[in-house]
């Protein structure tokens, strides 16, 4: 009897449409940041095409359940994803000596996937914060739902929000933040409007990514003039 052949490898498309019935919300664009992040390593054909196999789409499912059902940052599951492969014996997510402690998570830096979407409370509970820090960060505008539910920025933002606060930051402070931020997404907007305005195929990811990129070189520089001011100022 003849062996039965291996199953064939599948399309970015192909896992998109095995996911969506379980995450509504699953994107290309979603996948591809995941695959970024290094939570999957789909093989490449010679032209460079991804093909993904059943175990990547497990993984993949893996990472958005437990996105999803326990709101972890990308580190806490990669880390988790790397124990697995080292054959380690490791808890499920859902056990309890597998959940952290809402310290732990409100103290997370960790950058929360844009994809993501939350619930308020889920909000509340993952940045640590209270009702009233959350309606000042919704009043100045550092802080807005999507709909009924806040996208992985809004954690992050939360967060960073209430570490300043230690330091005595109130989010009137925060304003400039923002207004500069606002400044810098528009030139960003403007230097990939040429990408979005093309009609090939991929055109809108490619641009996306470019956009990407440029947020993180322009993080970079900032961080960087400001240390050398926070420098200067401190040498004078």
């Amino acid at each position: 009897m003849n062996a039965q052949p291996a199953r064939s490898p599948m399309t970015i498309g192909d896992v998109l449409g095995l996911l969506r019935p379980e995450f509504p919300d699953i994107t290309i664009s979603k996948i591809r940041f995941l695959e970024s992040e290094g939570l999957v390593e789909p093989e490449r054909s010679p032209a460079g095409y991804r093909k993904f196999c059943h175990a990547d789409v497990e993984r993949l499912r893996f990472v958005l359940a437990a996105q999803r059902d326990h709101y972890l940052p990308l580190r806490v599951i990669r880390q988790h994803l790397e124990a697995c492969d080292r054959g380690e014996d490791v808890p499920p997510l859902g056990a309890p000596e597998a959940r952290r402690p809402r310290t732990l998570v409100a103290a997370d830096t960790t950058a929360e996937d844009p994809a993501v979407r939350l619930t308020r409370r889920q909000l509340l509970d993952g940045a640590g914060i209270d009702e009233a820090l959350l309606a000042r960060l919704e009043e100045y505008g550092l802080v807005r739902r999507a709909g009924t539910h806040y996208e992985g920025d809004a954690l992050n933002i939360a967060r960073a929000a209430a570490a300043l606060g230690e330091y005595g930051f109130e989010v009137r402070h925060l304003r400039a933040v923002k207004a500069a931020a606002d400044r810098q997404a528009g030139l960003i907007e403007q230097m990939v409007a040429p990408q979005l305005r093309r009609r090939s195929r991929g055109a809108h990811e490619q641009a996306a990514e470019t956009a990407r990129e440029i947020a993180a070189l322009s993080v970079k520089l900032h961080a960087a003039l400001v240390s050398a001011g926070i420098r200067e100022s401190l040498d004078r």
